[in-house]
């Protein structure tokens, strides 16, 4: 049977680290695991002799888990259980969350709670917060919860931006407050919107009830950070222990690197991947390079000559006012002989 190499595996691309020696060593490391990267995996060694190919016959089985909060017990008394499809490896340290605030203890995958009326719980894996569990309500279907849109967000600088949120709680509560925040310490909170690095820079919308939108307007590269929101009602308060929205923010940079002989490729660089796989604009001596026909000036590359003496700038589209400063595509160096 013909074996695949995983590092030509476009499902993996990106997430695959070899940090084998050839020599003994053949560890491999898969990153962002997703449930269906479970399989058998094994190591295939080839040498310069003839029929020196060498495949281990076992190899090594994972399974990918999530986690999943699941509640028994009675009226009075409840248990919650940390669970997962397998057994994690290492005997792991539990973590608990109430309302999305970290709880001291236990450390166990079981917690005992008897006071959980409008509250919600989640579960994590020490050294792995960020891939804690769904929160789940121990009674009804309405508890305290927030949602991010989005994880990540990576904007340009100068630019708007919206970082919302859905949130729940029980119909008995009333939301007394709301806030975004990127700072906490001991559990004190500080509103952006009294924030003076973010004065006449920040606003609050809504368009139900249930959504909050944070919009950062002029964006500087010192916002990049993480974002959260928190709400308070008469009876409780969501904590800050979830994680929220990632924000990077990044300028547009224009690199020349050879191409084909006589060519160069002009690449309009940022430091984070832009949200919204946007289309991107060319400009030559000022001037925006336009086919409507073609998909040459809408990519982030393109190809000049080397002896071109023009200068290029790149922006993103409906971002124009925020383009790249120009570059020269420098010479091809000649030599000449007498």
């Amino acid at each position: 049977m013909e074996t695949e190499d995983l590092g030509q595996n476009p499902e993996y691309a990106g997430r695959l680290v070899y940090n084998g020696d050839k020599k003994k060593d053949c560890t491999l490391r898969i990153t962002d695991l997703r449930e269906r990267d479970s399989a058998i995996y094994k190591f295939r060694l080839l040498t310069d002799q003839e029929g020196g190919t060498f495949t281990g016959k076992l190899g090594v089985p994972l399974s990918v888990t999530g986690l999943q909060v699941k509640v028994t017990g009675g009226h009075q008394d409840k248990t919650l259980t940390c669970s997962t499809t397998c057994t994690l490896t290492d005997n792991p340290t539990y973590i608990w969350y109430k309302n999305g605030q970290h709880i001291n203890k236990p450390t166990s995958h079981q917690y005992s709670v008897n006071n959980y009326f409008s509250a919600s719980y989640s579960c994590a894996v020490k050294g792995h917060e960020d891939h804690h569990s769904p929160a789940v309500c121990v009674v009804g279907e309405s508890c305290m919860n927030v949602t991010y849109t989005h994880q990540s967000i990576c904007a340009l600088k100068g630019s708007t931006v919206d970082i919302s949120c859905f949130y729940t709680h029980p119909s008995w509560h009333n939301v007394t407050e709301v806030s975004w925040f990127n700072k906490w310490e001991s559990g004190v909170t500080k509103d952006l919107s009294l924030n003076p690095e973010y004065a006449d820079r920040v606003e609050y919308h809504r368009q139900t009830e249930k959504d909050s939108t944070l919009r950062i307007t002029d964006l500087r590269e010192s916002d990049s950070t993480e974002y959260k929101f928190r709400f308070t009602s008469g009876k409780a308060r969501w904590g800050y222990s979830f994680p929220g929205t990632t924000l990077s923010v990044t300028g547009l940079q224009v690199k020349v690197t050879p191409a084909a002989e006589g060519q160069k490729t002009l690449t309009c660089s940022t430091t984070c991947t832009l949200t919204d796989n946007p289309t991107y604009i060319w400009y030559k001596n000022g001037q925006r390079l336009d086919e409507p026909t073609s998909q040459q000036y809408s990519s982030n590359t393109l190809v000049v000559l080397g002896h071109s003496v023009d200068s290029y700038s790149c922006a993103v589209e409906h971002h124009e006012d925020l383009h790249s400063p120009a570059v020269y595509a420098p010479k091809n160096p000649s030599v000449s002989v007498n």
